[in-house]
């Protein structure tokens, strides 16, 4: 045991001995997670985009377009006067801002093309879904008007209107009548969504999305570099004096493992803390079932950097490998993106990566609030990961 713990120990001091692994372990990651969860953690759980609307109209439509925005899944309105929503759009403060122009309502009910004030950054994919939010609503709000317009037109084609005050009351008729058959409008599509705990959101939180994705990339990428490890004591003939002592193969192997694990587990912890204190994540509800992933996940990524030791000849192989695979295994594995946007394919065939089973795992307890045993599936995939992967390293182990 004191072999192990002096080659743990002397393992950690040689991956610390250069300051700027500090940048990888604790300060990248960081800002990773600050960045890529878009700061959600300070909107009070509303992640929806921002949009201020300037209402220069004042009209039922226009009041019916603001109340349909309201109920939007993709924007977040704010009613403010023109000063105020050209100053935030000037300084950046959000991404586009809405003008209703007067005479709106009235256009709309006369079924004359109206022009929207819509003012948003070029090429930015906020203001476009906040664009696409918007035509929507308008589309929503205009239906009832044009099947109006349209009755009052095919029932004066039948017999002309006595005077404009009763084609005026046809079409109030005909409006409320639209209005209550689309409000009675059957629904097309059935959205089903799987069963979510009372401490689970199960809606999609950048937040979560960032801090799980870029735990697993930043202590993913160091594990790898385990295999540097390796190369560095190979190619400097330490390792060769070290197993000609009695210090047997076995020992050495699990001393390395050991002390790469250990700093992993560190960082995942800070990395936890962080999205628990700053970022008010629930990585807390089940305590074992997060140690277990955590642990299953740590074993894999090792295991892995243990492999690739036995295959590559230095250590400046080493490091630029592991940052590659890393970092695409981290991508492809939905750690950067939701695997939701990727399209079916891909899905099924990143299934061979242990960062998807990871990152799954991780999303299941932090998103989705589940347990020990709903999570179980994933660890044991990571562990069977961690097994092949040990079995190859130890297998092809040579000390030159």
């Amino acid at each position: 045991m004191r072999k192990i713990w002096a080659i743990t120990w002397k393992d950690v001091r040689l991956r610390f001995s250069s300051r700027s692994e500090y940048l990888f372990f604790l300060i990248l990651p960081l800002l990773f997670t600050t960045i890529l969860g878009g700061l959600s953690f300070g909107s009070d759980g509303d992640n929806r985009i921002r949009l201020p609307v300037v209402n220069e109209d004042g009209g039922v439509e226009a009041q019916a377009l603001l109340t349909t925005l309201a109920d939007s899944g993709a924007v977040r309105t704010e009613e403010v006067a023109r000063a105020e929503a050209e100053t935030l759009y000037e300084d950046q403060d959000v991404v586009a801002m809405l003008v209703i122009p007067a005479g709106f309502s009235s256009s709309l009910q006369q079924g004359e093309a109206v022009t929207l004030g819509w003012y948003a950054q070029a090429g930015n994919g906020d203001s476009l879904a906040a664009e696409q939010a918007v035509r929507a609503a308008v589309s929503d709000v205009s239906r009832a008007l044009a099947i109006a317009n349209t009755s009052v037109a095919a029932a004066a084609e039948v017999r002309p209107f006595d005077s404009d005050e009763a084609a005026a009351d046809f079409f109030a008729a005909s409006l409320a009548q639209a209005q209550l058959l689309l409000a009675e409008e059957p629904a097309r599509v059935v959205v089903t969504r799987p069963e979510v705990t009372e401490s689970g959101s199960g809606e999609y939180d950048p937040g979560a999305q960032a801090s799980a994705g870029q735990l697993i990339t930043w202590v993913f990428i160091p594990l790898l570099g385990t295999s540097a490890l390796f190369a560095y004591e190979r190619t400097r003939g330490t390792l060769r004096r070290l197993l000609t002592t009695p210090t047997n193969k076995a020992t050495y192997l699990l001393g390395t493992i050991s002390g790469q694990l250990l700093v992993a587990l560190v960082q995942m912890a800070i990395l936890v803390g962080f999205g628990v204190l700053v970022m008010k994540l629930n990585w807390g509800q089940s305590p074992l079932a997060l140690a277990v992933m955590l642990v299953s996940f740590g074993l894999a990524a090792v295991a892995m950097g243990t492999m690739l030791g036995t295959f590559i000849k230095s250590e400046g192989q080493a490091n630029n490998l592991s940052i590659m695979l890393g970092m695409v295994m981290a991508l492809m594995g939905g750690c950067w993106y939701p695997l939701e946007l990727f399209p079916p394919a891909v899905q099924s065939a990143v299934r061979v990566l242990p960062t998807t089973w990871a990152m799954l795992g991780l999303m299941d307890l932090v998103l989705w609030g589940r347990g020990l045993v709903e999570i179980l599936p994933k660890a044991g995939v990571l562990l069977g990961f961690a097994l092949v992967f040990f079995v190859i390293g130890v297998r092809r182990f040579r000390y030159e």
